[in-house]
Formats: C-alpha cells, structure tokens, sequence
C-alpha cells in the first residue's frame, strides 16, 4: 500500500491536543498518543471535580455557620430552621461570610432566629399578607392584557359591517335562468348587473353576483 501522509487536517488535531497538554510531565506535553490519553483522563476529572468543589465548599459555610452559632448556644440546625420562620431569605456563602468578619451582624440574625422559633405566631400573619399582596400584583397585570384582546376582537366586526352594507339590494325580478347564469364569466356577470342598476363592490364572488341575479 502507498504511504499516506497526514496532511493539513491531522496536523492541526494533533497540534491541538498537544496545545491542551503544555506542562504535563514526561512525553505527555511531547508524544500525541500519551498526551491525547492524558488530555482525555484531564478532561473527565476537570468535569467531576466542578461538582466536588461545590459540595466541598457547602460543606466549608456550614461549618462557619456552626462555630459561630455554637457561641450563642445554637445549633446550625435550629438557627436555619428559624430563619426559614422568620422569612429571612439569606444564602450560606454570605451567613459564612457574616461569621467570620461580622459577627456582631451574625449574632442580630441568631438572635431574631431564636424570637422566630419562641414566638412562630408573629411571623404567620406576614406569610398571610405577602401571599395577599401577590395576588393584587397579579390581578395588576392582567389589566392591560384584557384592553388588548378587546381591541383585537373589534377589527373582525369592521370587516364584517362593510361586506353588509353591500347586501341590501332591492332586486326587480327577472326571468333568468340560473344554469345560464354560472356558464358566464365574472366580467359579463358585472355588465348584466350594471344594466339592470345593481351597484356591486370590487371584491365579489362569482356565486353572489349570481345569486344577485337570479
């Protein structure tokens, strides 16, 4: 068989493999088969470990959380449970970051947990009235929706009040014959019309003028 070369395409997959390889020891960063291996194993560990870091670093807040809300003699479990009663809608990388340089700010918030959890009564009628609230808000909006479907169902009955204006016709009746009638053109149909004194808008269909005339 005839020696194939690689060519323009192979040399820049090749290139691009070992561009993604710079640093690696040994013949990983030089020789494609070793670093192409390498660059795919890289590659899976790097989308892994994106998830990991994630968990590592929740893992990292809710460990701050505690340690500060152990020297107000509370748990982590106690403290989040009364934040969700009293409606404070805070994330753990900020209640970490609250503990660990502003633990004065962190306390004002342990402290109106543990309110929320002695008295959940104040904090059940504040529920009630957002829930209220949203639903004005709502009722809000679907205002200028309404406005607009009213003014999209009145173009329809314009249309409509044009093609009956050009119906009421007082027709003298004559003797014609209808099968006479639809072997004419629309042009001659016109000139029938017009002898007989029957005024026909632009836009008519053959089976009205007949019906006209007939």
């Amino acid at each position: 068989m005839p020696r194939v070369k690689g060519g323009y395409t192979t040399r820049r997959r090749r290139k691009k493999t070992l561009k993604l390889a710079k640093g690696y020891f040994g013949s990983k960063h030089i020789l494609y088969k070793t670093a192409h291996e390498q660059v795919m194993k890289s590659l899976s560990y790097a989308y892994r470990d994106r998830k990991t870091t994630k968990r590592n670093f929740r893992k990292l807040w809710i460990t701050r959380i505690n340690a500060a809300c152990r020297f107000s003699k509370m748990s982590y479990s106690q403290f989040m449970h009364g934040l969700k009663l009293a409606n404070i809608e805070v994330n753990r990388k900020m209640l970490a970051d609250l503990a660990v340089n502003d633990l004065n700010g962190f306390n004002q918030l342990v402290g109106m947990a543990k309110d929320a959890i002695a008295n959940p009564a104040k904090y059940v009628v504040v529920e009630k009235v957002e829930v209220e609230a949203k639903k004005e808000v709502k009722v809000i909006k679907a205002e200028p929706v309404a406005e607009v479907k009213k003014e999209v169902k009145v173009a329809p009955v314009a249309e409509v009040k044009k093609e009956v204006k050009v119906e009421p016709v007082v027709v003298a009746p004559v003797a014609t014959e209808t099968k006479d009638l639809t072997k004419l053109t629309v042009a001659e149909l016109k000139e029938i019309a017009k002898e007989r004194g029957i005024n026909l808008p632009a836009k008519v269909l053959k089976a009205d003028i007949i019906a006209l005339l007939a």
